[in-house]
């Protein structure tokens, strides 16, 4: 037994000290080959800076030999050394067989700095090198996905999948499905997903079919994904919110309605799920409940603008117009804006008699609306009140200009042009 194979066996034996006691004699006896068969030990057990000594005096001693420089430029980017692991890489010739190595090594180390097209790069040259190797085809795939620039990844996906099914812990399958889903191919992506699911059956991958499916627009897909979540992890609360949407499309209001509730039951902080119920409630004619969920979701977000719109909206319905101003004025004086909130501000404050501050947020509410064919026939019919004609005029001109066929907007405009 060589010294390097009795300090594996005390390592492994749990005998930690007798095992180091062993380096010296290893390092000061040992012939190269131990030597580079004790680096290798030692970086492994999370010893790089022993390991860089053996290696350096390696290096020295065969100064062509790939293996040892390329191993000594990972133990040098270990060691945060990244200056002297690049030095060593680009000294690795296109001839050398290490090349290909060397560039992925460098490619690694050049993104660590925050350089993605140095990174890129070099794994072009090392795809060009070997455009077969799965490897390289999966670097430059993860650094296009990293990126955000997923169109790209999905060709070099496509080629690792050819051949490899799962590298560094990631399944090829799932990741093009998730590149594709990412630039909207959402169809495209789902036999990838059903792909991976063959070969995984996990949350994150259930959630991400159902939710493309859903995307795609295949509706019973995404409910029967969806729900197999819900059986496998029902605490996974993001499937409620999406489960509850696939059943709305599907027209089971109620079903939907039930969903949104067992997700807030197990997340009572989900505010998007409050938002959702509240949404529910209304079109299930319970204003009540509606409102309850509403005010929940803006206790969770007192800054949460799509609540404030559903609850101003709901307001006004009940023609509750002093607590849509203060509602919106409130959230207004803490930083928050939306249009919208012009627009009912508007509404509330003209019919509260506010007549100066209702032509104002109506004037405001102009500036983002004045495509809103809505919008432009209530301000148009505010400025008559206010007595504005030739205002109003304006305002119903640009109505017929949008739909020539408004048959009333057209009726208006010949009384106010007479």
């Amino acid at each position: 037994m060589t010294r390097v194979e009795q300090i594996i066996h005390l390592v492994e034996s749990g005998n930690i000290d007798q095992a180091l006691a062993l380096v010296p004699k290893v390092k000061k006896y040992g012939n190269d080959e131990e030597k580079y068969a004790l680096a290798d030990c030692l970086y492994a057990w999370g010893m790089p800076e022993e390991a860089k000594e053996l290696l350096e005096e390696l290096a020295v001693r065969y100064p062509d030999d790939g293996d040892v420089r390329l191993f000594l430029a990972e133990v040098y980017t270990e060691l945060e050394a990244e200056e002297e692991a690049l030095a060593i890489l680009a000294e690795v010739g296109e001839d050398d067989p290490q090349f290909v190595r060397a560039c992925l090594l460098a490619a690694d180390l050049y993104e660590m700095q925050g350089l993605a097209e140095v990174s890129e790069q070099k794994l072009r040259q090392a795809y060009k090198k070997a455009p077969d190797e799965p490897v390289v085809q999966f670097a430059l795939a993860e650094l296009y996905f990293s990126l955000g620039e997923y169109a790209k990844s999905v060709p070099f996906y496509e080629q690792v999948q050819k051949n490899v099914r799962e590298m560094a812990g990631v399944l090829v399958a799932e990741r093009l499905a998730e590149a594709l889903s990412r630039i909207g191919e959402f169809e495209a992506a789902l036999p990838h997903y059903e792909k991976a699911l063959e070969q995984k059956t996990d949350s994150r991958t259930l959630f991400a079919y159902g939710f493309t499916a859903l995307q795609a627009g295949y509706v019973q897909t995404a409910i029967d994904k969806l729900s197999a979540l819900k059986e496998l992890d029902p605490d996974y609360t993001p499937l409620y919110l999406y489960l509850a949407k696939a059943y709305e499309q599907e027209g089971q209001l109620r079903k939907s309605y039930e969903t949104a509730h067992e997700g807030i039951r197990i997340d009572e902080w989900n505010k998007e799920l409050r938002l959702y119920a509240g949404k529910l409630a209304l079109k299930l004619n319970k204003p009540a409940e509606a409102e309850k969920q509403l005010k929940k979701a803006l206790e969770i977000d007192g800054g949460y603008v799509e609540a404030l719109t559903a609850l101003s909206a709901l307001w006004l319905h009940e023609q509750r117009y002093e607590e849509v101003v203060s509602l919106l004025e409130r959230a207004m004086a803490d930083g928050e804006y939306d249009p919208q909130f012009e627009w009912d501000l508007g509404r509330a404050k003209h019919r509260l008699e506010m007549y100066d501050d209702a032509l104002n947020h109506y004037a405001e509410a102009y500036n983002f609306f004045k495509y809103n064919v809505d919008f432009l026939e209530e301000y148009g019919y505010f400025l008559i009140e206010e007595g504005n004609r030739a205002g109003a005029r304006e305002i119903f001109q640009q109505i017929v200009a949008l739909d020539p066929g408004h048959a009333e907007a057209a009726e208006m405009l010949l009384g106010l042009e007479e």
